[in-house]
């Protein structure tokens, strides 16, 4: 899982990846609420190295194919072959009236290069309407197993260019995967790429898990185990795949962690005596460990804010599962969720942005995913009601991906949808899957 795709730019000195990028190019998608036609896009891929490779043309479809899956799937381009288009090469001089009639408004021409274990994929996108490059080039060389993550990459810089917005598919989501009948469900943690493909299982089939969570980094997977019989927290190495406990007290369930931003805190939730409360453990120091909520009251499933200086938690203190904001420290609590009357909220989550947070709210019609502002204003509900729970943001702040229970023996999927309530869509499993966690972009 630690394959790497290096970065480089051509026709350009040496700089940094987004340079060169035409910061006023007149080609930009705005994403507003309002209903939007979807950007008409063409893709065109060329092959060097089939001589010696047989599978390189094969190997070029489908890296073309990923790249226009990641586009098309935000909702925002229409991926358009269009019969009558001109032909396209990498090194031709592009025809901008020929392709203008085609009512193609970008395009995207590329090449791929098969080596001895190894594959180069470059590419260079094109504003059809003003008929100029829009950027440099960019070359993406990666060994050979590892030409998905050049895909999603590629698809990144487009995706990044055309909006304005951060990228978001060289990502990895990690879950709960289910399996058996409801009344013996198995469940293991695993992690996949964002879009479903290349999952791998981190623990085993006899261990009770829930809630992973990634660090800051994405090398390490938090969770929570019942494999003593007592909820613990559990530090796992997503490389290795090497587990290790970080809460041990057979008096005390501990479950619900959450990293701090700078990776050295955790938050989680500690169950003892009947009473939950917030507590933080140091990540060098996991047997220090301290409250930062005390009282009758359940306060849980903590959320940090993106400059680790607040949490957001679930907590009854109100008469009823409501959401509040606090210092890190715990100080200066203060109730944020005032919707409809009558509605519980819980599971919140602070977008990476800092300027929303996601949350599940249920009514007596069901459960919803929502989105608010830090102090409680602008809720916006992004899914009907239903059974939809455990929201998690994309490292962009721009999609989230959640869980949600559909048919007669209740599957459980997982869900994307975008945070204006557009282009809801399943995520691609081949098992069903709960709990997701959205990890960091990917080095």
């Amino acid at each position: 899982m630690n394959r790497r795709a290096a970065i480089s730019l051509f026709g350009a000195a040496a700089i940094a990846p987004f340079a060169g990028f035409a910061q006023d190019a007149p080609l930009r998608i705005e994403i507003t609420e309002g209903v939007m036609r979807p950007m008409p896009l063409a893709i065109r891929f060329e092959t060097l190295g089939a001589g010696d490779h047989p599978d390189a043309e094969a190997l070029t479809k489908e890296i073309e194919d990923v790249i226009a899956a990641d586009l098309q799937g935000t909702g925002l381009f229409e991926i358009a072959k269009p019969q009558d288009a001109p032909h396209a090469g990498f090194d031709m001089t592009v025809d901008y009236i020929a392709w203008k009639a085609t009512d193609i408004e970008a395009l995207v021409i590329g090449q791929v290069a098969v080596g001895d274990g190894n594959v180069t994929v470059r590419f260079r996108l094109y504003d059809v309407f003003a008929g100029q490059p829009l950027g440099d080039g960019i070359q993406f060389d990666s060994p050979r197993e590892g030409w998905r993550r050049a895909s999603h990459k590629v698809a990144d810089q487009i995706y990044t260019r055309i909006t304005g917005e951060s990228p978001y598919f060289d990502s990895r989501i990690a879950f709960i995967g289910e399996s058996g009948p409801a009344t013996a469900r198995v469940k293991r943690v695993g992690v996949m790429d964002y879009d479903g493909a290349d999952v791998k299982w981190l623990t085993a089939t006899d261990d009770l898990v829930l809630s992973p969570r990634f660090s800051p980094d994405g090398r390490t997977v938090l969770y929570t185990s019942f494999a003593s019989g007592v909820p613990q927290i559990m530090s796992l190495d997503v490389e290795t795949v090497s587990a290790t406990p970080l809460t041990n007290d057979p008096r005390a369930m501990s479950f619900a962690p959450r990293y701090s931003p700078d990776g050295t805190w955790i938050a989680f939730s500690r169950e003892t005596a009947g009473n939950t409360d917030i507590w933080l453990m140091e990540v060098r120091n996991p047997s220090f460990a301290k409250p930062v909520t005390r009282g009758p009251s359940i306060d849980t499933a903590p959320s940090w804010s993106p400059d680790g200086q607040h949490l957001v938690f679930e907590s009854d203190r109100s008469g009823s599962s409501q959401l509040y904001v606090m210092r890190a420290d715990g100080s200066g609590p203060t109730r944020i969720s005032f919707g409809e009357e009558g509605a519980s909220y819980g599971e919140p989550t602070w977008s990476p942005r800092g300027d929303r947070i996601a949350f599940t709210r249920q009514t007596d019609t069901g459960s919803s995913i929502g989105i608010m502002r830090p102090d409680g204003s602008g809720e916006q509900l992004l899914s009907e009601p239903g059974k939809d729970a455990g929201p998690s943001w994309a490292p962009n702040g721009r999609v989230l991906i959640f869980t949600r229970l559909s048919g007669d023996d209740q599957v459980a999927q997982l869900h994307s949808v975008d945070i204006t309530g557009r282009n809801m869509r399943p995520v691609a499993l081949n098992d069903a899957a709960s709990d997701p966690a959205w990890g960091p972009l990917l080095p």
